[in-house]
Formats: C-alpha cells, sequence, structure tokens
C-alpha cells in the first residue's frame, strides 16, 4: 500500500471516530439528571471504631431511555467534609420514567466520625447539619452517570449533645 493511502486511511479513521463521539455528546445533551434521594438508613456491623451503615437510595430516571449500571460509588459529605464513602457492585436497570432502590453500605472512618462530634458539639445551635452526596453508576459508553443530592439534616434540638 502506498504511503500516501495509508495517510488516507489513517485520516479517514479518525473522521469518522470524531463523527461518532460527536453523536455520542450529543446525544446525551437532551437528557435529564437522575434524582436521586436517601430512602433509608440501617445500622451495619463496624471493624474497630468505624461505624457502617447501609444506605437505600431511591433513583429516579425522568428521561425515555433506561439507565443501565453494574457497580455504584457513593461519597457523603456532612458540614462540608468528607465522612462517609462505600462502593457496590450491583447490576441493574433504571427503567425509563421509572425508579429503583440501591443499597450501598457506607462506612464513616473514626477520625472523621471524631470531627463531626467535635464539630457539632462546638456549634451554638444544632438545628440542622448540610450534607452532600455524590455517586456514580457505573456502565455504558461513557463510564456511567454522575449523580449529587444535598439538603439539611434535622437534628432533634435537646437531649443529642446535652442538656
Amino acid at each position: 500500500m502506498p504511503a500516501h493511502d495509508t495517510g488516507r486511511a489513517v485520516r479517514l479513521i479518525c473522521a469518522l471516530l470524531c463523527v461518532v463521539f460527536w453523536l455520542g455528546a450529543c446525544a446525551g445533551l437532551g437528557k435529564d439528571a437522575l434524582q436521586v434521594s436517601v430512602a433509608g438508613l440501617e445500622p451495619l456491623q463496624g471493624e474497630g471504631m468505624e461505624v457502617r451503615f447501609n444506605v437505600k437510595l431511591r433513583i429516579q430516571n425522568p428521561n425515555d431511555a433506561p439507565v443501565e449500571f453494574s457497580g455504584v460509588s457513593l461519597q457523603l459529605d456532612l458540614n462540608g467534609q468528607s465522612f462517609a464513602s462505600g462502593v457496590s457492585d450491583q447490576s441493574g436497570v433504571v427503567p425509563r420514567f421509572g425508579e429503583t432502590v440501591l443499597v450501598v453500605p457506607l462506612t464513616v472512618p473514626a477520625f472523621s466520625a471524631v470531627r463531626q462530634a467535635f464539630a457539632l458539639a462546638g456549634r451554638a445551635q444544632a438545628g440542622s447539619i448540610p450534607y452532600e452526596i455524590r455517586g456514580r453508576l457505573a456502565g455504558g459508553i461513557g463510564g456511567g452517570t454522575r449523580f449529587v443530592d444535598h439538603g439539611k439534616l434535622s437534628l432533634p434540638t435537646g437531649g443529642l449533645l446535652g442538656p
């Protein structure tokens, strides 16, 4: 094969790849973000001084296409500080215009728990704590679908941190 034919073939392959990636990017532009909310918490047995619990996530898909996943990762921040993280190798599908509940085990390292306890004790009014959950459903051509949920956790006003 002559050198000019090889160069032409390489340029043609690069152009086709660019078109494929461009079409894939355009297809993802019209998608709405997944809606994620915490549906529940269940304590788990920890190791040493760490705290473990299952978090139940309700994931809603407001799109016309199902979202397939083959794993999930999750990060929980409290007061703007990293608090807990977890992963699960669950796989499944969030149906089009549907929802599913995932259970992900989270681990709170001992130092994170102590840091948050001191932060709460130092606050004059411990009425609510800002939180943020960031995660990713793994799978698909783009590597997965990311999601975020945030809000405030309401704490009891008496008895938890003292009189």
